[in-house]
């Protein structure tokens, strides 16, 4: 009976957060089936899964419509951004559609584990978090599962190297709250130029504002390591898309500049074991529908 002595209070436990998953996406035909179908096959459904589709000339936007009709019970949607070309615009047109507490972000070449859903939900049972990242493991790479260890103890280092109030995210494996997201999303920078890592951008935004970033090692992602494939000239421009960022935003912190060292560093020996398992695996069909 309500008040007698021997009875025990109820206990409200608050539901975990609701979480959906953005994917920008241009000309992505040969990978964005299996990214899709990742984020389908979780263990705890997302909220919902969102393609943007930012004017790809291949059938990527088809792929994802009859995905969408062979898997009814999904709640893919197939959204559009076509003012402009460009990751940022795509990614925030995703973001700002999103209805979910917890906003995922992730690549097209993106393979969630099946727990990934599951996973960002521990990592913002923390109130106090407001974004979460964690490591990837390169699956067109050997040793898939030494090299998800090893990516998982770089980025602990790069933690460790790094300022204490900057945790980056990584963009093909990352999630913020709604919340968050709608602080500091005006702020957050256009980028015409395409010369910053806007996963970097959105993280000094968040410091801007105190709000926290978790790095969470049980959230994985799979990726591909598509950009080994870069000329040394070309992998240098990126890794110093880093150095950009920071001058784009007045960070010209020292303890900054250890982790583009660190991303440059592992370039080729990742280059010569990519190369090696490419000379041993048989072709494989691209794209379809």
């Amino acid at each position: 009976m309500p008040g007698h002595p021997d009875s025990e209070p109820t206990i409200h436990v608050p539901a975990p957060p609701s979480v959906s998953i953005v994917i920008p996406a241009y000309n992505e035909e040969s990978v964005i089936r299996q990214c899709v179908t990742a984020a389908i096959y979780q263990s705890v459904p997302a909220h919902e899964i969102i393609v943007v589709d930012n004017l790809s000339k291949d059938s990527t936007a088809q792929i994802v419509r009859h995905l969408a009709e062979e898997y009814p019970e999904s709640p893919i949607r197939l959204l559009t951004q076509d003012r402009e070309q460009g990751l940022i615009p795509t990614r925030n047109h995703g973001l700002d559609s999103a209805t979910g507490d917890v906003l995922g972000r992730i690549d097209a070449d993106s393979l969630l584990e099946p727990d990934w859903v599951e996973e960002v939900q521990r990592a913002f049972t923390d109130h106090a978090v407001q974004a979460a990242t964690g490591p990837v493991v390169y699956y067109d790479m050997p040793m898939r599962r030494f090299g998800l260890k090893a990516d998982d103890k770089v980025r602990q280092l790069l933690l460790k190297l790094s300022s204490h109030e900057y945790h980056f995210l990584f963009g093909s494996n990352m999630a913020i709250r709604r919340t968050a997201w709608e602080t500091i999303r005006d702020s957050t920078c256009r980028d015409e130029n395409d010369e910053m890592h806007e996963d970097i951008d959105l993280s000094l935004h968040l410091a801007e504002h105190g709000l926290k970033v978790q790095y969470w090692p049980e959230m994985v992602s799979g990726m591909s390591a598509r950009r080994l494939e870069d000329s040394p000239k070309d992998y240098r421009y990126y890794v110093q898309r880093f150095d950009r960022t920071y001058k784009a935003h007045n960070i010209r912190k020292i303890a900054l500049k250890a982790p583009m060292a660190v991303v440059f560093s592992v370039y080729f020996p990742a280059k010569l074991l990519r190369a090696i398992h490419s000379a041993n695996q048989p072709p494989v069909k691209r794209g379809g529908v």
